[in-house]
């Protein structure tokens, strides 16, 4: 023992260790479409790439909206054939809906579209992080995993990936009134009494129908004075007449004002044309992006004045090797969309030297509502057309037309073409009308490949189908 220690214990004391440092080819933050194919094309690729999901792998469209709502939406079109059967002499069935039914269907399906994604995740080399991530620095970000541990990982490549939620309007009285966005009630396990939805929109609309189908009573209260305002006078004239004649309540040109009681037991919606006093409230008024509390500032990524992150047309950002995609980068709200998206952002990393990469310019935005009956849009709409002042030529034919519809006894809506003026090349086309999504493509195809109408006018189709549908809309055409 020497000096001033002599009779005592010396205790070495260090600093805590901190996190060592993983280093990977690709961080995407957010496991939704364009992120978790950027990487598994990555990992196939040879490179080293994770992707960081809090909790829904695979993102929202499998989990939380597109799939499980549209699966919703058949399983209340298969109750409305139900109700329906006396016109095919059959038993009408009786009885009320047994929604924790209708909902095991819905999570059966969902269970294995989660194991799609984790098979894609092993069988590419992807690493599947489950936690919560955050930026601290440049391409930098620290991960809690969701078994409590952290991690610190840097990328030479980040991209953004983290999509949108519903979006709360301030109204007073509406959050603590507890309402539902379609997360909780594509989980409800009844059928709402009476289910009062704000907004007149895509999501508004879809359950709309299909709460009615399965039993509820709704009513739908949209601010604007048509609801799909946006849209074409005929298209909104056609769907309002379906889901009015089904019993749906429709208030347009009514704002809201504001909300007492609790969805789930009582609610009433204060409004500009009365009070709405239902059982359920479900949120639909649009979207906001997921970009908020991750960090963004110290990754110096800059955001536009609505959230969005700001990129260029190959989706880059601010930030140095850093990208943003699908909803969170102000894409259109597709899953389809997003799914270009990761083809863009592909074409930049993995695309051979000198090749032009893609982008997101001028490129086709398809879209379709699943009411019954659908509506499905691709191109110039004549509301469009007529603001912008684009002359056309219109073709225009009812669906009760297309024979295959009356095999059906859904004869309801349009098939509606603009055609230039100057030459034979589609400018949009429109679809009101059973499997009127599953017609889109074949124009579709026709618009990108800069072909004539013609083209599909003197296409010999299979009778009876929808899409021979095509062959006598175009054969409406006028001529130049």
């Amino acid at each position: 023992m020497t000096g001033g220690s002599a009779g005592r214990t010396l205790t070495c004391m260090s600093a805590p260790l901190a996190d060592p440092v993983e280093h990977y080819d690709l961080l995407v933050l957010g496991s939704g479409e364009a992120g978790k194919y950027i990487a598994w094309a990555m990992a196939t690729s040879g490179k080293k790439a994770a992707v960081i999901e809090r909790r829904y792998i695979g993102g929202s469209c499998p989990n939380i909206a597109c799939l499980p709502s549209k699966n919703f939406v058949h399983s209340a079109k298969v109750a409305h054939y139900a109700s329906q059967a006396a016109q095919f002499r059959l038993p009408v069935a009786t009885g009320p809906i047994d929604m924790e039914v209708v909902r095991g269907r819905k999570r059966k399906m969902v269970d294995g579209l989660v194991q799609m994604h984790e098979g894609r995740f092993a069988q590419t080399g992807a690493e599947l992080i489950l936690g919560t991530g955050t930026f601290t620095a440049p391409r930098t970000l620290h991960v809690l995993t969701n078994t409590g541990m952290t991690r610190m990982l840097t990328a030479e490549t980040v991209v953004i990936s983290t999509g949108s939620r519903a979006a709360i309007d301030p109204i007073p009285g509406l959050l603590e009134a507890q309402p539902l966005t379609h997360i909780e009630m594509l989980e409800t396990g009844q059928v709402p009494p009476h289910l009062t939805i704000l907004g007149g929109g895509y999501i508004g609309l879809e359950f709309a129908q299909a709460m009615r189908r399965l039993g509820s009573e709704v009513t739908v209260v949209e601010r604007n004075p048509r609801l799909l305002h946006r849209e074409d006078e005929d298209v909104i004239t056609t769907l309002t007449g379906v889901l009015s004649r089904e019993g749906i309540e429709i208030l347009t040109s009514t704002s809201v004002e504001r909300v007492t009681g609790r969805s789930g037991s009582s609610v009433t919606v204060h409004t500009s044309a009365g009070e709405i006093t239902g059982t359920h409230i479900l949120v639909a008024t649009g979207r906001t992006p997921n970009t908020d509390g991750i960090g963004l500032d110290l990754a110096g990524v800059t955001l536009g004045k609505d959230g969005h992150i700001q990129v260029d047309e190959h989706l880059r950002t601010s930030a140095e090797n850093v990208f943003a995609v699908g909803d969170c980068a102000g894409s259109p709200h597709f899953t389809h969309i997003a799914f270009d998206d990761h083809r863009v952002v592909k074409s930049v990393l993995l695309g051979k030297s000198g090749s032009t990469p893609r982008s997101t310019k001028d490129r086709q935005v398809p879209f379709c509502l699943f009411t019954d009956p659908e509506f499905a849009h691709i191109g110039l709409s004549e509301s469009e057309a007529k603001r912008q002042g684009i002359s056309y030529r219109l073709a225009k034919l009812p669906m009760l037309a297309v024979l295959r519809t009356r095999t059906m006894d859904e004869s309801e809506g349009f098939l509606k073409a603009l055609i230039s003026t100057q030459d034979d090349s589609i400018l949009g086309f429109t679809a009101v009308g059973v499997g009127s999504g599953e017609m889109l493509a074949a124009v579709q195809l026709a618009m990108s490949a800069n072909l004539p109408y013609t083209a599909l006018r003197d296409l010999i189709v299979t009778h009876p189908t929808l899409n021979e549908g095509l062959v006598y809309l175009f054969s409406s055409t006028p001529p130049r």
